[in-house]
């Protein structure tokens, strides 16, 4: 499997059907490539209407080639291709890239040619790329491969690309030549009738000229299958992402907490992370991450210090750096020691260390060798901003001689300026210090760097089944089914919620005012009284809720003026009695809940539950189902989670009941796709327990 695309990307002999002999055609453009870039095989240009294409005989169909064609790249009007690529079959052709546009993205008919072709390739033992695609390029010298209509070859390197987009594969091809990112292989995908990112991630997997892997993606197909892969993958080498589609626009109408807040970005975010995918949110970024892993060396830890010329852009290093999450720690005093006597009083021999202007190259290598004896620093960023006379080539050389005499802690460097990248960038390159032209770049490599280190030293904690009611959970689905209902009455929540072992406050129906002071005074006061209503998601806004109730009387007021009042803000709103529960005083609200995404199935949900998941939306997703582990990382995963472990004064959350609560929703909605989208809102989270006293079940 590892090397099923091998006639794709390793061919010894490439057609070029539908090469043409105008320069202005892409089938002339492809054979240019091939020719011009030096491709070690055999390329046959295809045209029935010429002798030669760029100098090279032609030859009217690919069964006229005197030869055995791995690979043949179609260049042809799109209702030529099916034929074409019968052609293709019958002459034993191991692999297509279909250059031609005009079928799934063109509609209806364009989707039905798009069917036929894969059929088609798919019956004969082919694969393909494509199509509507810009090509694929192995720029290995033992195949120099550039079989695109791109204007640029990219130099030769450990990285691996996959586009999703051919126009951003030729503007990501452009960036990694201006900045002498080094590419072992591309790919555009185009529609992907064929070959996917999955297939790719499977090929890059065990292919030695590949250590690093790109991709720009617009959606995943099979996003379960690529969870499986890249979990696998990244654990051997980092995969960078560059997805596209953040905002919440495309995101589907939920009527729940957790179905509108599961936007697809928040799906995207939950399956990366699961993967130990490192997300880039730019195409710079993108490349600012892939440099970061040129480095020789990996940080052991975040602690990290700051080396500079110049006040400011250190200052602005220290800020990015903290910004990415990586901590600039104060220095130990031997090292501030060995520091003074270096430069002038005007110095500050802090973190960041600021040489001031008058540094030369010698400085950096002095400073440098010092901090990197520093035990408390495991990351350093060696700034430099070209005064005049200084030359950058210099301080490049510095700095890499530092780090081939000091090894053992990741170094990046800045060269303020392009010229000074430029001069500097190939000689820090060589010696595995990455290069950048902003401290922001320099402190997203670092970061990438840490959080890989760090996934690569994360346990392996499998997925395990935990013991629960799933006859009794069935049984609640089933009554509401057979009544017909999309939305499970609170009390049959609470009922599925509690053969899961979820903790959850005991509760009653009440359809009476006299039934819920009877009901109230078996459960014990006070009591807390909610709507019960399928047809009503926000209790409190329309007077569903009432707190505090203290004894019979107060229950039987409550019920009547809770029936005028929900009645009254929705008239229309089927009102079905009230559920009636002790009242549970304190506890930090949370949320739990699910939302059942088409593509990637469940999601569960964590963050603050009440009111503040509406006004923070600080929520995180992870997709089931979901380890210990990963219950883990929601928790942290929140911009409140010194919330959870409690602040001045206030006691922090039960973290393992919360772990347990997490893992047991995600084997529900395993066990129960029908679970379209599910909440325990407020989940309540003390010292030594947690306890839902709210909850809502909405079925397929």
């Amino acid at each position: 499997m590892a090397a099923a695309l091998d006639p794709i990307l390793k061919p010894r002999t490439v057609a070029v059907i539908g090469a043409s002999r105008s320069p202005s055609h892409i089938g002339h453009q492809i054979t240019a490539n091939l020719i011009q870039h030096g491709f070690t095989g055999s390329v046959y240009p295809v045209n029935p209407l010429a002798n030669s294409v760029c100098s090279v005989r032609a030859y009217p169909d690919v069964g006229s080639v005197p030869d055995s064609v791995d690979l043949a790249v179609i260049v042809v009007p799109k209702h030529l291709v099916l034929g074409i690529a019968g052609e293709c079959a019958d002459a034993g052709v191991r692999g297509l890239v279909v250059i031609t546009a005009g079928f799934r993205e063109m509609g209806a008919d364009g989707a039905e040619r798009e069917r036929a072709l894969a059929d088609l390739v798919r019956s004969s033992g082919m694969r393909m790329v494509g199509p509507n695609c810009l090509g694929v390029i192995n720029a290995d010298p033992a195949f120099s491969l550039n079989a695109t209509f791109g204007p640029v070859m990219p130099p030769f390197g450990p990285a691996a690309l996959m586009s999703q987009s051919g126009a951003m594969g030729v503007n990501i091809l452009d960036y990694a030549r201006e900045y002498q990112i080094g590419l072992a292989q591309f790919v555009s995908v185009g529609n992907k009738a064929d070959v996917s990112s999955n297939d790719l991630l499977l090929q890059w997997e065990d292919d030695p000229a590949v250590s690093t892997i790109l991709m720009y993606v617009e959606n995943f197909g099979n996003p379960r299958r690529f969870l499986e892969t890249a979990s696998r993958i990244t654990k051997r080498k980092p995969i960078i992402a560059l997805k596209a589609g953040r905002s919440a626009s495309g995101a589907r109408a939920a009527s729940s907490h957790t179905g509108a807040l599961a936007v697809s970005n928040a799906a995207v975010d939950a399956l990366l992370a699961q993967a130990g995918v490192l997300r880039a949110a730019s195409v710079e970024e993108l490349f600012d991450m892939a440099m970061a892993f040129g480095a020789t060396t990996r940080p052991r830890s975040r602690r990290t210090a700051v080396l500079t010329n110049a006040g400011g852009p250190g200052i602005l290093a220290a800020d990015a750096l903290e910004a990415n999450g990586l901590a600039v720690v104060e220095l130990r005093p031997e090292t501030v020691a060995a520091l003074k006597p270096l430069f002038p009083e005007e110095a500050s021999i802090r973190n960041p260390v600021d040489m001031i202007a008058s540094a030369r190259p010698a400085s950096y290598r002095q400073a440098l060798e010092i901090l990197l004896s520093d035990a408390g620093i495991d990351c350093l960023v060696a700034v430099f901003v070209p005064p005049f006379g200084v030359s950058q080539a210099a301080v490049a050389e510095a700095i890499g001689g530092a780090v081939q005499q000091s090894p053992g802690k990741a170094v990046v460097a800045v060269l303020m300026g392009r010229a000074g990248l430029s001069e500097g960038r190939a000689e820090l390159h060589s010696v595995g210090v990455p290069a950048f032209v902003f401290p922001e770049s320099a402190a997203r490599a670092l970061s990438a760097l840490c959080r890989y280190q760090e996934w690569l030293g994360r346990p392996a904690t499998p997925i395990t089944a935990l013991p629960v009611d799933r006859d009794r959970a069935g049984n609640v689905i089933a009554r509401a089914r057979a009544a017909g209902r999309a939305h499970l009455e609170q009390s049959e929540a609470l009922e599925l919620f509690a053969s899961y072992g979820l903790p959850t406050a005991p509760a009653r129906i009440a359809r009476s005012a006299v039934e819920a002071a009877a009901v109230a005074s078996e459960l014990g006061f006070p009591v807390v009284m909610k709507v019960v209503s399928p047809d009503i998601d926000h209790k409190s806004d329309v007077g569903g809720v009432i707190l505090g109730i203290e004894d019979e009387d107060a229950t039987r007021t409550a019920y009547d003026v809770m029936m005028r009042e929900v009645g009254g803000r929705s008239p229309n709103a089927r009102l079905e009695g009230v559920l009636v529960q002790p009242m549970v005083r304190g506890g930090l609200e949370t949320i739990v809940g699910v939302s059942h995404d088409r593509l990637f199935g469940p999601l569960v949900m964590f963050g603050l539950g009440g009111i503040y998941v509406e006004a923070l939306r600080d929520v995180v997703f992870r997709v089931a189902p979901i380890s210990a582990l990963d219950a883990e990382d929601m928790l942290d995963g929140i911009r409140g989670t010194p919330i959870l472990a409690g602040m001045r004064g206030r006691p922090g959350a039960d973290r393992r009941a919360l772990v347990d609560v997490l893992r047991r929703v995600s084997q529900l909605a395993v066990d129960f796709p029908e679970i379209e989208e599910l909440d325990l809102n407020p989940l309540l989270a003390f010292e030594d327990r947690v306890v839902a006293v709210d909850a809502r079940v909405r079925l397929v």
